[in-house]
């Protein structure tokens, strides 16, 4: 079955040129022209979200915002004539996956939806071998590798995936300084044209759902990220 996309966009024209383009790939795709109108079509058998951020009525921001208010994860990109690293920072800290400017090429908006999906589908179904839960634990913070789930203080905490990976990736390596490129090649290794900047970003966000353990993930100017064991109290 192919994966559904919805295209939401007040522009007919490149609504158009996207699904031709798309259906081309052998996706199955829906067009809308506007915010409140694509949050009454979402379902969850929609795989993503190609999203405009200036619509007349709701903004794409504010959608997304909306759509992850409510804990829904689905990925969404991000297609917009305002590129300036101001407006790329407001589309990730909103929830946004991805973001690319207008004009684009509908080759690269392709490799980026192939890359994202395939990144964020769900693992197919094998068969359950008997072996013991995998977690990573330094202390309150308990990082579930198979239920995907960071606990803290036996709460859990909501994570993208991509901020799960993340922190996955950081805890694996503790007290080791990792830079925004190993992070890129670790993280974002099947997306393509990812910017250091979203790295710190995605950092970003992630320190804030940590709440009081926010420090154990530190930041080196020039360097990266580190994840550091010493900052996690008991």
């Amino acid at each position: 079955m192919s994966d559904k996309i919805l295209i939401v966009d007040d522009d007919h024209n490149i609504c158009e040129i996207l699904e031709f383009n798309l259906v081309s790939e052998g996706y199955h795709v829906e067009c809308v022209y506007s915010a409140e109108e694509a949050l009454k079509k979402l379902s969850s058998r929609h795989a993503l979200i190609l999203l405009d951020v200036m619509m007349g009525g709701m903004s794409g921001y504010k959608m997304a915002e909306k759509l992850r208010n409510n804990k829904n994860q689905i990925p969404i990109i991000f297609l917009t004539a305002k590129d300036t690293e101001n407006d790329m920072l407001t589309g990730f800290s909103v929830g946004g996956d991805d973001y690319i400017s207008k004009p684009f090429s509908i080759k690269e908006v392709i490799a980026r939806i192939k890359a994202i999906i395939k990144r964020t589908k769900p693992a197919e179904k094998k068969e359950k071998t008997v072996e013991p839960t995998k977690k990573i634990v330094f202390k309150n913070i308990v990082i579930n590798l198979e239920s995907k789930e960071l606990l803290i203080h036996e709460n859990r905490v909501v994570l993208t995936k991509t901020e799960f990976e993340l922190l996955t990736f950081l805890a694996k390596n503790p007290d080791k300084m990792l830079s925004r490129e190993n992070i890129i090649d670790v993280v974002w290794s099947e997306t393509p044209f990812v910017a250091k900047r979203t790295v710190d970003v995605h950092v970003a966000r992630l320190k804030k759902k940590m709440g009081e353990y926010a420090s154990v993930i530190a930041s080196h100017s020039g360097y990266g990220y580190k994840f550091i064991i010493n900052e996690i109290k008991l």
